[in-house]
């Protein structure tokens, strides 16, 4: 099994990207309103801020910044990616899949980068606003409707 060694910063401001198990599915999008229930919940419950989150079809980016004295993300997305899944159809299953009771919706690992200065940190803000508009989807970011490129 793999040995993970994440930084033991709390407070941190992490850049995430989470992609569904199948690529080119459109899952997140069509089922927006549950991933955002999903998220509101696990947010209300274990508190996180959000600097950036866009959501594309089947993957996303995000921007959080960590509550002082907290750095227990994986907890965070564990919580979102079960609660978005719950009600959705099951995918296609591995023996992994079957041993670790997971639906086959999601990749099993997630990317980190914790963002080490203020440059770093618009950067990837945004890298989240403009990857719809690297995929082809829009002609500009502001067209993007699963973007928080609209709060900004």
């Amino acid at each position: 099994m793999s040995t993970y060694l994440r930084p033991k910063v709390t407070g941190a401001r992490i850049f995430f990207t989470v992609c569904l198990a199948e690529e080119g599915s459109d899952l997140l999008t069509h089922e927006v309103a549950a991933l955002r229930q999903a998220v509101a919940v696990t947010k209300a419950e274990r508190p996180f801020g959000i600097a950036a989150w866009v959501v594309l079809p089947d993957h996303m980016h995000c921007v959080w910044q960590m509550p002082s004295g907290d750095r227990d993300y994986g907890t965070r997305w564990r919580l979102i990616k079960s609660r978005f899944s719950m009600d959705l159809p099951i995918g296609p299953l591995r023996q992994s899949h079957v041993r670790r009771q997971e639906r086959g919706i999601w990749q099993r690992r997630f990317w980190e980068h914790h963002l080490r200065d203020e440059r770093d940190f618009a950067n990837h803000v945004n890298y989240c606003h403009v990857d719809p508009v690297k995929h082809g989807f829009v002609a500009q970011p502001e067209d993007w409707p699963f973007s928080s490129v609209h709060r900004a």
